[in-house]
C-alpha cells in the first residue's frame, strides 16, 4: 500500500503552497461581532504553517470552511474573524481563501472547482484531518492535481489513532453522545479491541432500555440496540445518573433504575463518575470520544470529572470530539500522554474503517 508523504518531504522553496485546514471552530458574537470561541484546530495547524515558511514557501494559501452555508454566501460565516485569530497566533505570512462552502461545487467534489483551486498553488498540503472524512473538492479533488503531502498534525492524527486500534490488554474506551445506530459499527469494533466500553449520554440510555430497565423520558435512538450487544457485560452503562423533569427545572440524582416516567437522564451521576474514574486510573490506555451528558446545555460534571481524572493520572490516552476536547482543555495535562484529536466524525470514521477519503487521496500522484 502506498504511504502518504509528510510535509517534511515537500520541496516548497519559491513555491505557492495550498494548505487545506479545518478551521470550522466554535464562534460567539460579542457586541454584534463574530469571534473565535475555541482555537484548538487553529493552533494545531501552526507547526505546519511555520515549517512551510521556514522552508521558503513563496506564498501560503489557506483553504478552509466554516459552518454549513449551503453553497451560498452567508455573511455570518465569513472567515475574517478566523483569519484575525490566526494572525494573532503567528507571524507567518499567509493568504486566507474565503469560505469554500460558499461555492456549492466544494461539497459536490466538482472537478472544475478542484481545478480552480489547484491553479492557485504549486503544492498541496492537507492539514484538515477533522474534515478528511468528507469527499469534497478541496479534500479529494485537489490532491489529484498537485504534488500532495500530509501536514504535521494530520500525520500525528493518523499515527495516534492507528495506535488506538491496537491497544494494550486491559485498555478502556469511553464513548458518549447520541445516535446509537450510527455508532453501532464503532461500538462493535471497540468491543473486539478493548476490555470495556463505557457508554454515556444517550448511548447509555439505549442500552439501558435494551436491557429491559426503565428509562423514563430520556433521549432514545429510533432503532433498538441488537440483543447480542445489549447483553455484553463489557458494555458498561451508568449505575446512577442526574435526572431532570420534563418541562421543569427540577433535578435530582439517583440510581438509574429509579428514574421516574417524567424524568430524563441529563448526565452520569457522581457514583458512576467515581467508578469510571477508577477504571481510567487502572487502565494502560484510554480512548474517549463524546460527552457523557448534555454538555452543550451545561450538564458538564460527569464529563469534566473524567477529564480531570485523565489529566491528573497520567494514563496514555487519545481523546476527541468537540465537547470532550473542551473538557480536557480545562485541566493541565501532559500532551506527551494525552493526545487530543482535532477530529470528531473523522476520528470515529477512522476508528471504524482505518482510513478516510482524505487519506486515500494523498496516496494519489498528481497528473
Amino acid at each position: 500500500m502506498q504511504k502518504i508523504k509528510n510535509v517534511n518531504e515537500a520541496e516548497v522553496a519559491g513555491k505557492r503552497v495550498l494548505v487545506r485546514v479545518d478551521f470550522n471552530v466554535p464562534m460567539v458574537t460579542v457586541d454584534g461581532v463574530p469571534q473565535v470561541a475555541g482555537d484548538l484546530r487553529i493552533r494545531a495547524a501552526l507547526p505546519t504553517l511555520e515549517l512551510l515558511h521556514q522552508n521558503g514557501a513563496a506564498q501560503i494559501i489557506i483553504l478552509a470552511h466554516l459552518g454549513r452555508p449551503g453553497g451560498k454566501v452567508d455573511e455570518s460565516m465569513r472567515l475574517a474573524p478566523i483569519e484575525a485569530r490566526l494572525r494573532e497566533l503567528t507571524t507567518v505570512p499567509f493568504v486566507m481563501h474565503e469560505n469554500l462552502r460558499f461555492d456549492s461545487r466544494e461539497e459536490a467534489n466538482d472537478p472544475a472547482f478542484a481545478q480552480e483551486l489547484a491553479s492557485l498553488g504549486d503544492v498541496y498540503v492537507n492539514e484538515a484531518f477533522a474534515d478528511s472524512h468528507r469527499a469534497h473538492a478541496s479534500i479529494v479533488g485537489v490532491p489529484k492535481l498537485l504534488p500532495n503531502f500530509a501536514g504535521l498534525q494530520f500525520t500525528l492524527e493518523v499515527a495516534k489513532l492507528s495506535n488506538a486500534l491496537t491497544p494494550p490488554q486491559g485498555a478502556v474506551a469511553v464513548i458518549g453522545g447520541a445516535k446509537f445506530e450510527t455508532k453501532l459499527p464503532l461500538i462493535t469494533k471497540l468491543l473486539s479491541l478493548y476490555a470495556e466500553v463505557l457508554l454515556g449520554g444517550a448511548l447509555g440510555n439505549d442500552v439501558i432500555k435494551a436491557r429491559g430497565l426503565p428509562f423514563g423520558a430520556s433521549l432514545i435512538s429510533d432503532k433498538p440496540v441488537p440483543t447480542d450487544l445489549a447483553i455484553n457485560e463489557r458494555l458498561v452503562v451508568p449505575t446512577d445518573a442526574v435526572f431532570a423533569e420534563v418541562d421543569s427545572n427540577a433535578e435530582r440524582s439517583g440510581n438509574v433504575v429509579d428514574i421516574r416516567i417524567n424524568e430524563s437522564v441529563i448526565d452520569i451521576g457522581p457514583q458512576t463518575t467515581a467508578q469510571w474514574s477508577e477504571k481510567i486510573k487502572k487502565a494502560p490506555f484510554v480512548l474517549w470520544n463524546g460527552p457523557l451528558g448534555m454538555y452543550e446545555r451545561g450538564y458538564v460534571d460527569g464529563t469534566e470529572g473524567l477529564a480531570k481524572t485523565l489529566a491528573e493520572c497520567g494514563v496514555p490516552a487519545v481523546i476527541g470530539g468537540g465537547d470532550t476536547a473542551t473538557a480536557i482543555e480545562k485541566f493541565k495535562f501532559d500532551p506527551e500522554k494525552v493526545f487530543v484529536s482535532t477530529g470528531g466524525g473523522a476520528m470515529l470514521q477512522f476508528l471504524v474503517d482505518g482510513t478516510l477519503p482524505g487519506i486515500e487521496a494523498l496516496k494519489t500522484s498528481a497528473v
